[in-house]
C-alpha cells in the first residue's frame, strides 16, 4: 500500500528534491511504490515528493495498457523543442482541479535508469509533458506554477473547497 499523497500547500512540495546517490534496492522499492500509487490514481506520471519522499525520483507510463513504466533518477532536461504542446494537467496533490499548460512538445532528458545506467532519451507528446511535469515536482513546483497569480489562486481555492466537500 503506497503512502498517501502530500497535499498542497505542504512545504515538502515546494522543496528541491535531493539527488539520488546510487540506484539501490531501496530506490527500486520506492519506484515500485510510486508506480502502485500512479496506477491507482490513475495517472501517467509521479514524482517522489508527491508522496513526501525528498528524492529526485520519477516514474512515467503513458502506454494505453499501463505496462511500460519508465523509472527515472536525477532526470534533467538537456534540450527542449521550441514547438509547444498544450495539455490539460492535474495533480493528486491539488485534487479536483486542472489547467491547460503549454510545454515543449519534445525534450531530451538524461537520467539514471533502474539499473543505475546513465540514459539520454527523447520524449515526445504526452511522455514529454509528463516528464516535464515530474521534473517540476522535483524542483518544488506544481503545474499551477505555470499560471498567472489570479488563475493559480482561483484553482487553489477551488481545490480546498473540493477537499472540504470530500471530493
Amino acid at each position: 500500500m503506497p503512502r498517501p499523497f502530500v497535499m498542497w500547500p505542504d512545504a515538502r512540495l515546494r522543496r528541491i528534491a535531493d539527488p539520488v546517490e546510487a540506484v539501490t534496492d531501496e530506490v527500486r522499492a520506492i519506484w515500485d511504490e510510486m508506480l502502485e500509487a500512479m496506477y491507482a490514481m490513475p495517472g501517467v506520471g509521479l514524482a517522489a515528493p508527491q508522496l513526501g519522499i525528498n528524492l529526485r525520483l520519477a516514474v512515467v507510463d503513458c502506454s494505453a495498457a499501463q505496462n511500460a513504466p519508465i523509472r527515472l533518477a536525477n532526470p534533467e532536461i538537456l534540450h527542449a523543442s521550441v514547438k509547444l504542446r498544450a495539455h490539460e494537467e492535474a495533480s493528486p496533490n491539488l485534487p479536483g482541479v486542472s489547467a491547460t499548460i503549454e510545454r515543449p512538445r519534445a525534450v531530451t532528458v538524461r537520467y539514471l535508469d533502474e539499473t543505475g545506467a546513465a540514459v539520454e532519451r527523447d520524449f515526445v507528446q504526452l511522455e514529454a509533458t509528463s516528464v516535464q511535469h515530474q521534473i517540476d515536482h522535483l524542483n518544488g513546483q506544481l503545474f499551477i506554477s505555470h499560471l498567472g497569480p489570479v488563475k493559480r489562486k482561483m484553482l487553489v481555492e477551488k481545490s480546498r473547497k473540493w477537499q472540504r466537500r470530500g471530493g
